[in-house]
C-alpha cells in the first residue's frame, strides 16, 4: 500500500485505523474503543484501557528477550564521556530511581518537574516518571530562576529532580542556584529535590530538603509498573506564549504510546534495533517524543548528545556521532546544518567520516530554506526530509512517509499531511482556500492520538487559542498553501506573514531568496511599521565563514534578487550583515523581539534567549538603517 491508499484508508475509518495500530502496544486493558467525545470541541483516545508508558518503553524489550541491546547510547564531546545502557540496566536504573520517588510520597497523578542537562538520567527520571504514574514537566536545564518559578507554581510539583550543572563549551552553568532562586520565589514549594551530582560541580544541598540522587539510588527498593488509565497525563510541556504565561501542553499515555511507535516505522523508516539519533535537548518536545519516548517503545536505540553541531570540538561532531554510533536516522534542526555550513561551507570535516549506515536525514523545528536542504543533500549524497510539526502535536502533521512510500521531496514543502490530520487552507472566513492560496493552516478535529487534548489547569486559554478562531478546527498559528498535489508550505508564522501596502506576503519566502546568495550563511526577514506601505520588510544577514566582500555590494545584491524572484511587491529595500542572530535555546529565530526594537516599542529579554547581548548588536544594525529609534 502506497501514502495514497494509507491516507484514505484512515479517512475512511478513523476508528479502525488507530485501533489496529493500538495493537503494536502492551495493554494491561485493551481500549474498548479509539476515540471518545467530550463534547463541545474536546477529545481523547483510548481513554478507557489500561497500560504504562515505562512497561513499553523499557520492561517489554526486557521480556521479550532484547535485554542486551542497547536502549541508550551517551555522547558527550564536551566531557569526553561515552557509555552504552541495554534495556535491562535501564530497566534496573529506572525502577531503582522510581523506587526512591515512591518511598518519598509520589504518587500516581503527582507532579515531578525535571531540570537537568543533556546526560542519560533525564531520561531516567522521565521514565522513572512513568513507571508510578507520576505525570513530569521538564523544564530546559539553565532556565532562568524566574522562568522556573512561573513553572512551579503552574505545575505544582511535589518533587524537582535536577542536575547540579549543564555543561556548555568551556564553561559550566550552575543549576543548583537557579533551582535555590526559583523555589524561593515561587508561590508553590516541592516538598524534597533529587540532586543529580555531576564532578564537574558538586552542588551545596539545603538539609532536609535536597537529596543525592547517587546515594538515595544505591539503597532503592526498585518499583514496578503502575498501569494507568489512556487518558492519564503523561507529562506538561511548557512552550511559550504570547502573553509570557507558558501554556502547559498535556500529553495522554495511551495515544502517546500508539502514536509515537506508528511513526518510527512509517515517518523515520527504522526497524527496532537500529540506531536512532534526534539531535535536540530533553527540554523541548523533539527531546521527548525522539530522544526519550518513541524509539524505545519501538526497540529502537536511541543516542543522548551532550554537544553543539560546531565547537565541540569542531563542526565534524554530527558526522563522527553518526558513523561511531551507525545511526540509521537522524532528525536535527535547520539551524543546527546552518552552523554546520557556515564553518564547512566545504563540507572539509564531512570528508573524514563513513556515512554508509545513514539512511536519511529529517529536518524540523522551524522553516527549512531549500538552500539548507540542497547543501545538506550534496554534501551528504543522503535524502534530506523537511517535516512540519508543533510542540501540540508531539509528532509529524506533515511529512515524508518514507517508511510507507518515499514520495518526491519539493524544495521548500515538508510534503504531506499524515494520517489523522485533515489539514486545510482557511481564509480570514474560516472557508477553505482553493490550491496555491495563501491562508491560515488549520486541522480539522479531532486530531489524532498523541496530540494535545488540553492545556493543564488552563480550557478556557486551550480554546481561546487554538478553537475559537476557526469553529471546528485546531488552528496551528502558521500560515501556508497547500499545491495541486497536495504539498503543504509552510510560509510563515501567521503573524510574519506581512501587509505590504494590501499584498499579503511572507517573511519566509523573502529568507528563501536570501538564503540563496553564496555569500549569506543565515538570515530573518521582519516586518518593520511603515507610515507609506502598513509594512515593510528589513533583511538580517549572517555571511558565511571567509567571505570579505564590502557589506555594500552583498545588500545591494540580494535586494536585486528579491526584486527578479519575488517582485517590486515585495518593497525589499533595506537589509544589514549582522554577525549572528537572536535566537531560543532550541535555535528559533526571535522575530517577534526583532520587530518590538525596529518599532522603537516596549520589549523585554524573552526567557528563552540563548544569548541577550545580540539584541544589542541588532538594536545597533537596525539604528544604522534608520529605525530602532
Amino acid at each position: 500500500m502506497g501514502y495514497n491508499d494509507v491516507y484514505a484508508a484512515w479517512k475512511a475509518d478513523p476508528e479502525g485505523f488507530w485501533m489496529e495500530a493500538a495493537q503494536a502496544i502492551d495493554w494491561d486493558k485493551p481500549p474498548s474503543k479509539a476515540l471518545f467525545e467530550k463534547g463541545n470541541d474536546l477529545y481523547e483516545w483510548f481513554s478507557d484501557g489500561m497500560c504504562n508508558t515505562c512497561w513499553n518503553a523499557v520492561d517489554r524489550h526486557v521480556a521479550d528477550g532484547r535485554g542486551a541491546q542497547a536502549a541508550i547510547i551517551y555522547d558527550s564531546p564536551i566531557t569526553g564521556r561515552k557509555e552504552e545502557i541495554s534495556f535491562t540496566e535501564l530497566q534496573d536504573r529506572v525502577a531503582r530511581l522510581a523506587g526512591v520517588l515512591r518511598a518519598k510520597g509520589i504518587e500516581k497523578g503527582d507532579r515531578v518537574v525535571i531540570y537537568m542537562p543533556m546526560v542519560p538520567q533525564a531520561v531516567e527520571a522521565m521514565l522513572a516518571c512513568g513507571r508510578i504514574g507520576a505525570i513530569h514537566s521538564v523544564v530546559f536545564g539553565g532556565f532562568a530562576a524566574n522562568e522556573l518559578a512561573v513553572r512551579i507554581n503552574d505545575a505544582q510539583p511535589k518533587a524537582i529532580i535536577a542536575g547540579s550543572c549543564g555543561l556548555e563549551p568551556g564553561r559550566v552553568v550552575k543549576y543548583k542556584p537557579l533551582l535555590d532562586g526559583a523555589i524561593e520565589i515561587a508561590r508553590h514549594k516541592p516538598e524534597f529535590c533529587l540532586i543529580f551530582q555531576r564532578e564537574e560541580e558538586r552542588a551545596e544541598l539545603v538539609p532536609g530538603r535536597d537529596f543525592d540522587w547517587a546515594e538515595e539510588v544505591a539503597t532503592a527498593e526498585p518499583a514496578e509498573c503502575l498501569p494507568v488509565e489512556g487518558n492519564h497525563p503523561s507529562y506538561i510541556l511548557y512552550t511559550s506564549g504570547t502573553t509570557g504565561q507558558p501554556k502547559g501542553v498535556i500529553r495522554h499515555t495511551g495515544g502517546q504510546l500508539v502514536a509515537l511507535n506508528w511513526t518510527m516505522k512509517n515517518i523515520y523508516n527504522v526497524d527496532p534495533g537500529d540506531v536512532f539519533w534526534a539531535a535536540s535537548d530533553v527540554g523541548w518536545v523533539v527531546g521527548h517524543s525522539y530522544i526519550a519516548y518513541a524509539p524505545l517503545i519501538h526497540g529502537n536505540t536511541t543516542i543522548v548528545f551532550e554537544g553543539k553541531p560546531v565547537g565541540t570540538p569542531d563542526a565534524g561532531t554530527f558526522w563522527r556521532v553518526i558513523e561511531e554510533h551507525k545511526v540509521r536516522s537522524f532528525f536535527t534542526a535547520p539551524t543546527a546544518f546552518r552552523a554546520v555550513k557556515r564553518e564547512d561551507p566545504k563540507g572539509e570535516f564531512l570528508k573524514k567520516y563513513d556515512l554508509s549506515g545513514l539512511n536519511a536525514i529529517y529536518l524540523a523545528g522551524e522553516r527549512a530554506d531549500p538552500d539548507t536542504i540542497v547543501w545538506t543533500q550534496e554534501m551528504t549524497g543522503k535524502p534530506v526530509y523537511d517535516h512540519w510539526w508543533q510542540t501540540e502535536t508531539g509528532w509529524t502533521i506533515a511529512g515524508n512517509p518514507v517508511g510507507i512510500e518515499a514520495l518526491p521531496v519539493k524544495l521548500g514543502s515538508p510534503t504531506v499531511a499524515m494520517p489523522g490530520y485533515d489539514v486545510q487552507i482557511l481564509g480570514d472566513d474560516g472557508h477553505p482556500l482553493p490550491p496555491g492560496e495563501l491562508g491560515a493552516i488549520a486541522v480539522k478535529l479531532p486530531l489524532p492520538p498523541g496530540t494535545l487534548p488540553n492545556l493543564w489547569n488552563a480550557e478556557d486559554r486551550f480554546r481561546k487559542s487554538y478553537l475559537s478562531h476557526f469553529p471546528g478546527y485546531y488552528e496551528t498559528g502558521d500560515a501556508g498553501m497547500i499545491d495541486e498535489d497536495g504539498y503543504l508550505y509552510i510560509m510563515a508564522r501567521t503573524d510574519d506573514v506581512i501587509n505590504v501596502a494590501g499584498h499579503r506576503l511572507s517573511t519566509g519566502g523573502m529568507e528563501e531568496v536570501l538564503a540563496s546568495h553564496p555569500d549569506v550563511a543565515e538570515c530573518a526577514v521582519i516586518g518593520v511599521a511603515d507610515p507609506l506601505k502598513g509594512q515593510a520588510p528589513v533583511g538580517f544577514l549572517c555571511l558565511s565563514k571567509g567571505v570579505n566582500r564590502p557589506h555594500e555590494e552583498i545588500v545591494a545584491e540580494v535586494i536585486k534578487l528579491v526584486r527578479e524572484r519575488i517582485g517590486p511587491v515585495a518593497a525589499f529595500k533595506t537589509a544589514v550583515v549582522v554577525d549572528r542572530l537572536p535566537k531560543t535555546r532550541s535555535g528559533k529565530i526571535l522575530r517577534a523581539t526583532m520587530v518590538s526594537i525596529a518599532d522603537g516599542g516596549e520589549w523585554k529579554v524573552p526567557a528563552t534567549i540563548d544569548d541577550p547581548a545580540i539584541l544589542d548588536e541588532i538594536r545597533d544594525a537596525l539604528q544604522g538603517v534608520g529605525y530602532a529609534k
